[in-house]
């Protein structure tokens, strides 16, 4: 048992007659080993970008509501007079009368 741990240590299964399949073996496995790392990184580069997505998504959500709010302020009709105050213009006290045109025939 200790000879063929040595054996295996100084690399003889490489280097024998019948080591043509050792080597097929070692060859597969690699190429699956580097398969597999591949795909790891391929799956941690998605993860990043998700997460960088998620983020970007809660900053633009946060930017919409924070507009609509000031849009609703800008609506309001007490906004609206106080800035019309500021320029000059004010409520009419007469409400507005319809006018009609008729032409005649």
């Amino acid at each position: 048992m200790k000879k063929n741990i040595y054996s295996i240590l100084r690399g003889k299964f490489l280097i024998s007659d019948d080591s043509f399949k050792n080597w097929r073996i070692i060859i597969f496995i690699s190429v699956l080993a580097i398969i597999m790392i591949a795909s790891s990184h391929s799956a941690d580069k998605k993860v990043y970008e998700i997460a960088k997505l998620t983020n970007e998504v809660k900053e633009l959500r946060s930017a919409f509501v924070d507009k609509r709010g000031k849009l609703m302020r800008l609506k309001k009709e007490s906004f609206v007079e106080a800035e019309m105050k500021e320029k000059g213009i004010e409520i009419s006290l007469n409400p507005p009368t319809k006018i009609v045109v008729r032409t005649s025939k």
